[in-house]
């Protein structure tokens, strides 16, 4: 398939042609607008927010550029990055493709374990991180990851001045206060390895998935012509920098059009953060629009409230659903309805939001229908896409003039997309990966000759649009022989507040169960009004109860998709514990090895 430049939709974008690599575009950013602010982070010494223009940047850039090149590094040489979002992480992985390496990214929040397999299997020479004692959670695992020559720690507060005793540690403030003149720049070429971004590992250990320059600058400005960045934009940061839909639409598409990108300080304080920093543009994965939609939901106060919220979701998706011309609309007395409950109910809710998110992007996994219609009834820009990180990472996406929730979108210009076997998704792009860093068996079981990536996910094309259903390797086969697949029941079962976290079993058996977490503050609740122990939520009555919740919620789902056995837990599933991902997808042979005991006994006094 010929490459098909995207067009540029400003002036003040800066295109790939223009560009060439990822080091390319920020020297062009600076250039044109060194004096405007590109980041806002939160000082906590002083307590404030405070804000850092494109050259204070490049500043810091070139001190890191200069420590790079004195550490002994040479281009192809792989870095990991190991802090949470912020300036120290921008410039860190601007000065190391500056210097042609290779970036390694980290998630602040995987287990030691994990982030010691990737260490050792990258060959990382050299590790940024932010504190001491988890370097020391690291180093138990120091045989795993023998290349390591360097560890610069960020908040490396006291610590022994004999580097005999710890010859790897250096405080990043000592290593980036030499200065000097910046090293010059090595020949990087569009094709040049910029990235390993590695899997998140559900099914196996996790592949690091090898992305160029241009591939991930193409895929920028591809997305650009769907989304496009404004030099008046702010967008808030929340995903990790790690993951590769936060890197490319939340950190280098920003930097295409000039946008200011603002630092989430963290999870809890994020409902402070929307109304200070009052973003543009939101990234998230649906997890954080479904929890921000049953805080809307139980914020709303008594029952009264909570019916002229929804009356207000509703009316405004019939607005919605006119102005996306798939409707006539609601009449006159509906509409003058609607501007009173807009003034009185909606606009509250977005203010939440900030008051002037002009739009809001859930990817990384199908989002629940009814809670994108429900938030765009109440006004929010919410719009979908949908991508891996072997694509580059983004294939679709929705935009605000084209929205149907449920759809992940139409493909970028210049991608396209076919059916293969057992209808799974086949993408060719050029921001198709290089393949996966040191496996070739696995890159040639993904890329086939031809150049066409399978993803992996089951879909369906209808009128242009991309619908995902599931995984390719998640399908369960009953004993029955009729095939399940869990996540469409999953999502279901999850629309109910009281389930957390649930994951359906079932393969070689008559049926399926569910393991399911419950949300300790609903379950609260539900126990004190069915007069249960707290500590016991796997009582007899209360599965019942359960399985009676979960039949009203799969009332549409065929006979052999129905729940007929429930364990309960109060203790949710970890990263740490090896049983979600580091972007909380669930570990399903992880999940039944561990609860083994428990799915045996859900179907010991079952008869098919």
């Amino acid at each position: 398939m010929p490459y098909e430049p995207p067009s540029c939709v400003d002036n003040d974008i800066i295109g790939c042609d223009q560009a060439v690599t990822l080091w390319g575009l920020f020297r062009e950013r600076v250039r044109r607008s060194r004096d405007r602010i590109a980041f806002r982070d939160w000082d906590p010494v002083r307590g404030t927010w405070r804000d850092h223009s494109w050259g204070a940047i490049a500043e810091r850039v070139d001190r890191f550029r200069s420590a790079l090149a004195g550490a002994g590094l040479g281009a192809g040489d792989r870095v990991g990055l190991l802090l949470p979002n912020g300036i120290d992480w921008a410039c860190f992985d601007l000065a190391a493709l500056g210097q042609g390496l290779v970036v390694v990214g980290l998630y602040p929040h995987d287990s030691a374990a994990n982030i010691a397999y990737i260490l050792g299997h990258s060959g990382a020479r050299l590790l940024l991180l932010d504190t001491r004692s988890r370097w020391e959670s690291l180093a138990v695992y120091r045989a795993e990851f023998p290349d390591l020559e360097h560890v610069w720690i960020r908040d490396a507060g006291a610590g022994p001045a004999d580097r005999t005793a710890r010859p790897l540690e250096s405080g990043l403030t000592d290593v980036i206060a030499v200065g000097g003149p910046a090293p010059a720049t090595p020949d990087i070429r569009p094709g040049s390895l910029a990235t390993l971004i590695y899997t998140s590992g559900t099914t196996a250990r996790p592949k690091g998935v090898m992305l160029s320059h241009f591939a991930i600058l193409w895929n920028a400005q591809a997305t650009a012509a769907v989304i496009p960045p404004r030099p008046d934009d702010i967008f808030l940061s929340i995903l990790p920098l790690a993951h590769a839909f936060e890197r490319t639409l939340g950190y280098y598409l920003p930097m295409m059009g000039g946008s200011m990108v603002a630092y989430a300080r963290s999870a809890e304080n994020l409902a402070e953060d929307l109304i200070t920093i009052r973003p543009t543009v939101l990234l998230g994965v649906p997890r954080l629009y479904e929890r921000m939609s049953r805080a809307v939901e139980q914020h709303a106060g008594n029952v009264i409230k909570r019916l002229l919220l929804r009356l207000a979701a509703t009316l405004g998706w019939r607005r919605f659903e006119a102005l996306q011309r798939r409707s006539s609309g609601p009449g006159l007395g509906a509409r003058l309805i609607f501007a009173l409950l807009e003034r009185r109910v909606a606009a509250p809710v977005r203010s939440a939001f900030g008051g002037r998110l002009r739009v809001a992007v859930s990817g990384g996994a199908p989002l629940d229908p009814n809670v994108a219609r429900s938030l765009i009834g109440l006004g929010l820009p919410l719009v979908e896409g949908y991508g891996l990180t072997e694509a580059g990472p983004v294939v679709a996406a929705t935009s605000p003039d084209d929205n149907l929730p449920g759809a992940a979108g139409r493909p970028l210009r210049g991608i396209g997309v076919r059916l293969g076997p057992e209808g799974e998704l086949q993408v060719h792009s050029p921001a198709v990966m290089q393949g996966y860093w040191r496996n070739d068996a696995k890159t040639a079981q993904a890329v086939g000759p031809d150049g066409w990536l399978s993803t992996g996910d089951l879909a369906e094309i209808r009128e242009g649009r991309i619908f995902i259903s599931g995984r390719v390797n998640e399908i369960i086969v009953l004993s029955t022989g009729q095939k399940l697949n869990p996540n469409i029941v999953e999502a279901e079962i999850m629309r109910d507040p009281l389930f957390e976290q649930v994951a359906v079993v079932g393969e070689g058996r008559p049926f399926p169960a569910v393991l399911i977490v419950l949300d300790r503050r609903q379950w609260s609740r539900l126990a004190q009004n069915e007069g249960a122990p707290l500590d016991q939520p796997n009582t007899p009555a209360i599965v019942t109860k359960v399985l009676a919740r979960i039949d009203r919620l799969l009332v549409a789902m065929p006979r052999h998709a129905q729940i007929r056995a429930a364990h309960l837990s109060l203790e949710p599933w970890t990263i740490e514990g090896g049983l979600i991902t580091p972007t909380f997808k669930i570990r399903r042979e992880a999940l039944e090895g561990r609860f083994t005991r428990q799915i045996n006994e859900l179907y010991s006094g079952h008869r098919s």
